[in-house]
């Protein structure tokens, strides 16, 4: 009998730390800052408020957030026109909040925060929801552009999805000062 293989878990968890590394650093931060309040991880507001935009935008981050838990219980199974409208109209609402922000500038780093906010099952319905959000006239035309380019046929045109969790989920890291001896 042959067995199936597949992947180690810790090698995904290494793919997925290494694709957050290639995010530029602002685009890291703000992946980091919605799972903190997608997630209710920490106190988003101390841990990443610089200046009152930064605070205002942060509060209203978490306002779009509270759909969230909503969203999370009605992803479609399937594709059913039925169960799309309740669950895409207010996805997309949400998505063009993030995008709008212009700290995820890519598909990927969309999906990569997504995956997490919302779960492995929502992956199909990843691509819809981008590029309706991309393509919202809210959005500078460059920036429209940029996104819309950054979606492959590949991820636009899939026949299959994943349903493995993600196993990497990016936290805030303190700076370490290497001017002090540790050998004091």
């Amino acid at each position: 009998m042959a067995s199936r293989m597949r992947p180690a878990k810790g090698s995904m968890t290494l793919a997925e730390m290494k694709e957050f590394a290639g995010f530029p650093a602002a685009t890291q931060r703000y992946i980091r800052r919605s799972l903190d309040i997608g997630l209710d991880r920490d106190d988003a507001m101390v841990r990443w408020s610089r200046d009152v935009v930064e605070a205002a935008s942060i509060r209203a981050q978490a306002r779009m957030y509270e759909a969230l838990p909503q969203l999370r219980t009605i992803v479609p199974d399937d594709s059913g026109l039925d169960a799309i409208e309740p669950f895409l109209a207010p996805m997309v609402t949400l998505v063009a909040f993030d995008l709008g922000q212009g700290r995820l500038t890519t598909f990927s780093a969309f999906r990569f925060l997504y995956e997490r906010l919302i779960g492995a099952e929502v992956r199909p319905w990843l691509p819809s929801a981008f590029c309706a959000a991309a393509a919202l006239p809210h959005l500078h035309p460059e920036l429209r552009r940029k996104l819309l380019q950054s979606i492959s046929e590949a991820a636009a045109t899939a026949s299959g999805w994943s349903n493995r969790q993600p196993a990497f989920y990016p936290d805030w890291v303190e700076k370490v000062d290497t001017g002090t001896s540790l050998a004091n």
